[in-house]
């Protein structure tokens, strides 16, 4: 007994198989849940928290539905995290990375079954892998020099991406979008600089980018409506001195004049404030916080705009792509960077006014408007969007791309069996386990589409194993495609992304063998 009680109360332990057998089953469930929103075809998933409000999400990114869960299961956790990393780092391809660490893990299991060491499964993955990614980079096409064909595989890859979302309908239109506000970057990975704006109301047809920053709030009243060659002072300060607040506020005083006295000099300090900064020969003043009336009053007098409320974000962003400093204190106006642009003016979006800022100086700065039925379609739009535009920005920097519609996993399957074939030892069992898993994502792609997926892929294969084919799952006719002429391609960068993280993922899975968890804490009772 005293052997046996190495733990705390209620702490177990999980050994060899069990161990394995629990990691195995959780990650493999995990990778069947968001199986199913894979490629074109694929279906949404509706998520709904038991919070306040019961937020609905209608989603169909890997990401988004795994970040939403709550799961008990370890290895089903190290799948979420990788699909969370392929997120952050490249956008897309985040239901990819888990179907494929999961198919990984199923051929592991067989394979483990028939008593052939995890670490033999490892070392023949890591071969596996190597090959893959050759053959991934042998294939790989850039078309950098040419902007014309880029621009053309920048559009592809971006109709790639949308069409297994819900801007699918129109995805040339959205394609458009995203490459336009891309190419406006110059090769920067900074998202920040496009501005997604989103206003119910209209079809997403009716979406729109413009270029410039609009932001979201309307004019004040008795203000100028347009501004032409803005200077612009975007400050976070306080504005709302002039009267004394009567919460909170103790004052000792003999009569109410005395309180009056107080009051006029609190307003000749706003009044000074208020002075200060037009001294900085500015007509276009932008607040994070409160403008009382009276120092409005006092813009308006001078003829500056005065914007109130400008939330933190919209603010930050005014004040990198006019290239203003956000300011606090007034006091030595040389100091301070201004913002400039050509145009300030009030447009009307649907039925809301927006303050639209035109000639901006960062010139890669722009505002994509989307429209759209409901929250929720907007919401998911957004989603879409952010993925083609993330993808996109990686393709820009770098411009190798690929054939999509499970077109590459074939090529690196058929890579990987040749390995397979000419590798003695229990190894090879592993490496051809890993071809099997790479052929599972166009099979999925073809189950989703609810086309006869066997077949398909033996077609795919028997296509392949002649010289240079482009074929590929062609999910509208329902057949085997070239995947060319139908302009379906992908970023090199995900699809290696996706591979070398599915692959880590199952690695590290593998070497578990036993889980150790740890006692709850007791809750004293308070009662």
């Amino acid at each position: 007994m005293a052997v046996e009680r190495l733990f705390k109360d209620e702490a177990t332990e999980e050994k060899g198989d069990r161990a394995r057998m629990a990691s195995f089953i959780g990650a493999m469930a995990i990778a069947d849940l968001v199986k199913t929103t894979l490629g074109p075809k694929g279906m949404d998933k509706i998520l709904q928290s038991t919070g306040r409000g019961r937020n609905i999400t209608v989603t169909n990114d890997g990401a988004t539905i795994l970040k939403s869960l709550h799961i008990d299961n370890p290895a089903a956790k190290v799948l979420v995290d990788i699909s969370k990393v392929q997120d952050d780092e490249v956008g897309d391809g985040t239901t990819s990375v888990v179907v494929l660490a999961g198919e990984l893990l199923r051929e592991a299991e067989k394979l483990v079954n028939t008593k052939i060491h995890p670490m033999t499964i490892i070392a023949g993955y890591r071969m596996a892998v190597e090959c893959a990614r050759n053959a991934l980079l042998e294939n790989a096409m850039d078309n950098k020099q040419d902007s014309e064909k880029f621009r053309s595989d920048l559009m592809k890859i971006a109709m790639t991406t949308l069409s297994s979302k819900i801007l699918s309908q129109d995805k040339e239109y959205f394609a458009k979008l995203a490459v336009d506000a891309v190419l406006r970057l110059k090769g920067s990975t900074n998202l920040e600089s496009i501005q997604i704006l989103k206003k119910a109301g209209g079809s997403l047809k009716d979406s729109f980018l413009d270029e410039g920053f609009i932001l979201d709030k309307k004019i004040g009243i008795g203000q100028p409506k347009r501004i032409e060659n803005a200077k612009i002072l975007v400050a976070n300060t306080a504005m709302d001195t002039d009267k004394v607040k009567i919460f909170g506020a103790r004052v000792r005083v003999d009569s109410m004049s005395k309180v009056a006295e107080i009051e006029a000099a609190e307003k000749q300090k706003m009044r000074e404030k208020v002075q200060k900064i037009i001294a900085h020969g500015i007509n276009c003043f932008v607040n994070r916080q409160l403008i009382y009336n009276f120092p409005e009053e006092l813009f308006a007098d001078a003829g500056i705009l005065a914007i109130e409320h400008a939330d933190f974000d919209g603010i930050e962003r005014l004040g990198l792509v006019t290239g203003g400093e956000i300011a606090s204190t007034f006091d030595n106006p040389e100091s301070v960077k201004l913002g400039h642009c050509k145009l300030i003016e009030e447009i009307m979006i649907g039925e809301d006014r927006l303050i639209h800022f035109s000639g901006v100086e960062m010139g890669q700065a722009c505002t994509i408007v989307l429209r759209g039925a409901s929250a929720h379609v907007l919401d998911e739009a957004e989603r879409s969007l952010h993925d083609a535009l993330c993808v996109l920005s990686q393709t820009v920097n770098d411009s190798r791309v690929l054939l999509g519609g499970g077109w590459p996993e074939m090529i690196m399957a058929k890579e990987v069996d040749d390995l397979a074939r000419k590798t003695p030892g229990k190894k090879s069992h592993a490496i051809e386990a890993f071809s099997r898993a790479l052929q599972a994502i166009p099979t999925i792609i073809a189950d989703n589409a609810g086309l006869d997926s066997a077949e398909l892929i033996s077609q795919l294969r028997a296509e392949h194993h002649k010289e240079k084919s482009n074929a590929g799952i062609d999910v509208i006719s329902g057949g085997v495609g070239d995947m060319e002429k139908l302009g379906i391609s992908e970023s090199f960068k995900v699809k290696q992304a996706v591979l070398l993280s599915a692959t880590e993922a199952a690695e590290m899975i593998l070497r578990v063998d036993e889980i150790i968890t740890c006692a709850p804490r007791r809750r004293e009772d308070r009662m």
